[in-house]
């Protein structure tokens, strides 16, 4: 086990088993509260809040990088501040399994804020998200690099197989269906139109269907309760999201396909 200034090693492996564990029932918590009041208080909705505390508006290209940028900060702390810490003494089934998260949040952090035109976010929508993803990248960094270690049969295994696969096709969906969501307007144009194509053929949020897929995948191919707290906690988040969009849409447009489902294609 690696020792840190920071970090006490010493129990790691439960600290970890626990935080993951809380972020399970907490996603419960969410997955309700959010259903049955108000998406995550960003984008379009980001007024939804403004009688709460901690409602008042922060600049959205900062707000974004300040919520995504722990995803990228804390593996970096992690690995530096790990004393004696061996770069090749890590499987190369962990490198696989570590760089799905990392080359999703490189994206996400480093490239996706240039691109958007970024509404305000609120400032507990900032801070909540803040605090998640550094936890979140804490967990899944001690996961990989330092708790679990997968032998080279680990790619082999069904499970790895599955779910590097999904978490690349929904690695693919995300970032295509963010590009087709940014082109559905011509320049000077405003207002929402409705999204044509590829997964948007069958679901109105084809770029949270393909997230959700993305870290279904991961936790498959990580095996781990980290992986599997991530994947449930961003169903928890983008689904009750995705329901509010679908039913914006059906609402403002009387030409909206009806058969098209929210999230899951021909389910939700």
């Amino acid at each position: 086990m690696f020792q840190s200034e920071f970090f006490n090693y010493n129990h790691l492996d439960g600290i970890v088993y626990s935080i993951s564990l809380f972020i399970l029932v907490l996603s419960l918590l969410v997955f309700v509260l959010l259903l049955v009041l108000t998406p995550a208080p960003y984008g379009r909705y980001h007024n939804d809040l403004k009688k709460f505390i901690l409602s008042g508006d922060i600049n959205g290209f900062i707000g974004w990088v300040v919520m995504e940028s722990p995803n990228i900060l804390v593996p970096l702390l992690i690995l530096i501040t790990c004393e004696d810490f061996n770069f090749a003494s890590i499987p190369s089934a962990n490198w696989l399994l570590f760089g799905m998260f990392i080359t999703h949040y490189s994206h996400r952090s480093l490239i996706y804020p240039f691109l958007q035109k970024n509404k305000p976010h609120t400032t507990i929508t900032v801070l909540s998200a803040f605090l998640y993803c550094s936890t979140n990248a804490f967990i899944q960094s001690c996961s990989l690099m330092i708790l679990h270690k997968y032998d080279s049969d680990w790619f082999q295994h069904p499970t790895t197989i599955l779910g590097t696969v999904l978490w690349g096709f929904g690695f693919f969906t995300n970032l295509y269906s963010d590009y087709q969501l940014r082109n559905l307007r011509k320049p000077g144009e405003t207002g929402y139109k409705i999204p044509q194509g590829f997964l948007f053929n069958f679901v109105s949020c084809a770029n949270y269907f393909g997230e959700v897929v993305e870290w279904i995948g991961y936790a498959l191919a990580t095996y781990n309760i980290a992986g599997l707290s991530f994947a449930v906690f961003t169903f928890a988040n983008l689904v009750p999201r995705a329901l509010k969009h679908h039913q914006y849409y059906k609402e403002k447009f009387d030409n909206y396909p009806i058969s098209r489902k929210a999230v899951i294609p021909f389910i939700l």
